[in-house]
């Protein structure tokens, strides 16, 4: 059976008071935001267009343990990972696997994306929050967990209504998605975000080292730096967008920069609250349950208040009502769910997304717009639209992701986030599809264009030239620029023309030397630096005078011509001789 989100206690209205009385006597002591540099406090974070126009978020906004960090700041262990960990250390502890993971991501991120400024902190904190790091460390050695984590289904009961997406393959839901693994991703998301962080060849949301790369992807998909507070916040109310998300997280970001220590694995201890209260702790319908035994009430001690009537489920929860029946003792069936906006989508249109042009290595101006309507043309808001990238291509969403899903606005358009182009020229095709429901997909085609130059000019204006059979002393240099930009990675050919109105190679005059020393006149694959130069090989001359001219070409039509000249040195004339003396 799979296992579920871990302990599920519910708790009543005087638990959620108690936590949002803790929160408050926390607010000032632990606020992220207050420092000696004047950062925004989380609570002031508002989500950003950005963060509101993503998927909605990784986890589906499912549940999440709502405990805040202990009070004591957490002390390193000097014993890292060498035992059990002492009393009251499990809670500042990290699981020694679940803490590698994190840091490992950490490093993956700062080479792929250093600009992201990833911190490991912020995994450990997002994955404390989702399942308890991994639920106190329940992983082997290569990170997976010993049984799945899945949280609720999302069926719209209490929670966000979002059906299957993924036939069950990720949660083992046909009907509804539930988060999954230790970093909780909704299987839509995963299906885009997941990572291979452990080099078996696979993306597993229930395995702590893919999970982790994978949130730490998912953090910096859109060129956010988290060295930034306003970044963060973004990112974090991506990942869920509630402001108490937001706080929470932040806190155990706080603690963990503290300091913390290292703890054997599966000796971590798990959270006891729920943002939902403990709600939906019942196993997912695609899961068979078992029947659990009600615990054997006990006698109350004098003077103690009574056991209670309704004995609770195993690690937690409230056992399941039964269905109402109708008098003749036929379950009476639920109530059908209402049709969601997905439900109503008959297809998509485009909104107007302009043509789709970028240079090799640029980012694309205009960005992909998708409006998704109703049979009768209506316009369909807060339905989720993946823009997925077809075919063998190097382009890219900004970010490095070739698979993006956004939620429609109120005018039922979803705008993919920009394109960047790859260094593989030619037509690209971005696919539009509805997420949870079966409509024709939309097409767009983005045209990738080979780097050009529109100028070429030298670097130095010194005379080239050279005696017949010797070599030029000055190497020549050109840079290329586009509308006044460096233009790097530009193909250029260089040639010994004939003449400026012939541009054939000539066979007499300089000449360049293959890597067998011998002469050429025409040089191919060429390209410009990171900084749009070129510098050419050594120029030689033969026996055969005159003024000689090279030509260089890019990409683009620029062109640049450069004179060469070979003449022998002069001699100066003998001085008259001396009359002889009478």
């Amino acid at each position: 059976m799979a296992a579920q989100f871990g302990r599920r206690l519910r708790k009543g209205a005087a638990t959620t008071a108690v936590a949002a009385v803790a929160v408050a006597a926390l607010s000032a002591s632990q606020a992220p935001g207050v420092n000696d540099h004047g950062r925004q406090t989380a609570a002031d974070a508002t989500p950003s267009p950005d963060a509101s126009a993503s998927d909605g978020s990784a986890t589906g906004n499912s549940p999440y343990y709502t405990d805040l960090p202990p009070l004591k700041s957490p002390n390193p262990s000097p014993s890292t990972g060498t035992g059990p960990a002492a009393p009251g250390t499990s809670e500042a502890g990290i699981p020694a696997t679940v803490l590698d993971a994190y840091k490992k991501a950490e490093t993956a991120l700062n080479e792929a994306k250093p600009g992201c400024n990833l911190p490991w902190q912020l995994l450990a904190a997002i994955g404390k929050v989702e399942s308890g790091q991994a639920r106190g460390g329940r992983v082997a050695a290569d990170g997976k967990t010993l049984s799945p984590i899945l949280g609720p289904q999302l069926d719209g009961n209490g929670f966000a209504l979002i059906r299957d997406t993924d036939d069950g393959a990720y949660d083992g839901n046909s009907s509804y998605d539930q988060a999954v693994g230790p970093m909780q991703f909704i299987p839509s998301t995963w299906a885009w975000a997941g990572r291979d962080g452990n080099a078996d060849g696979k993306k597993d949301p229930n395995n702590i080292y893919d999970a982790a790369l994978a949130a730490g992807h998912y953090l910096c998909r859109f060129d956010w730096d988290l060295s930034d507070q306003d970044d963060l916040d973004r990112a974090i109310l991506s990942y869920n967008n509630s402001r108490e998300y937001l706080n929470l997280v932040m806190r155990w970001v706080e603690y963990y920069r503290k300091g913390t220590h290292e703890i054997p694995d599966g000796t971590g201890t798990l959270p006891d609250n729920r943002s939902d209260d403990g709600a939906g702790a019942s196993p997912s319908p695609s899961t068979p349950s078992t029947p659990s035994t009600p615990n054997t009430p006990t006698t109350p001690a004098p003077g103690s208040s009574k056991p209670s009537p309704k004995p609770d489920k195993p690690g937690g929860g409230t056992t399941t009502p039964k269905p109402p029946t109708d008098p003749g003792g036929t379950p009476t069936p639920p109530p059908s769910t209402p049709p969601t906006n997905t439900d109503t989508v008959d297809h998509l249109e485009d909104a107007g997304t302009a043509k789709l042009t970028a240079m090799a290595g640029d980012a694309f101006t205009k960005r992909i717009s998708t409006r998704a309507e109703t049979k009768a043309g209506k316009a369909v808001g807060k339905v989720r639209v993946r823009f997925t990238i077809i075919g063998s291509t190097d382009t890219t969403f900004t970010g490095g992701e070739n698979v993006a899903t956004v939620a429609t606005n109120s005018s039922g358009v979803a705008v993919a986030p920009a394109l960047r182009a790859g260094e593989k020229t030619g037509e690209v095709t971005v696919r539009a599809t509805v997420v949870g429901r079966t409509v024709a997909g939309l097409d767009y085609t983005a045209t990738v264009t080979e780097r050009a130059a529109d100028a070429l000019a030298r670097t130095g204006d010194a005379a080239l030239t050279c005696a017949p059979g010797g070599e030029f002393a000055t190497q020549v240099e050109v840079k290329a620029t586009y509308k006044g930009a460096v233009a790097d990675g530009v193909a250029a050919t260089a040639t010994l023309i004939k003449s400026a109105d012939d541009p054939t190679a000539t066979d007499k005059g300089p000449y360049f030397k293959d890597a067998d020393g011998k002469a050429v006149r025409t040089l191919k694959a060429l390209k410009t630096d990171s900084k749009g130069l070129l510098k050419l090989p050594k120029l030689y001359a033969d026996d055969t005078t005159g003024t000689f001219l090279l030509r260089i070409s890019t990409a683009g039509g620029a062109t640049l011509t450069v004179e060469l000249t070979v003449a022998a040195a002069e001699t100066s004339s003998p001085s008259p001789s001396a009359s002889p003396s009478a």
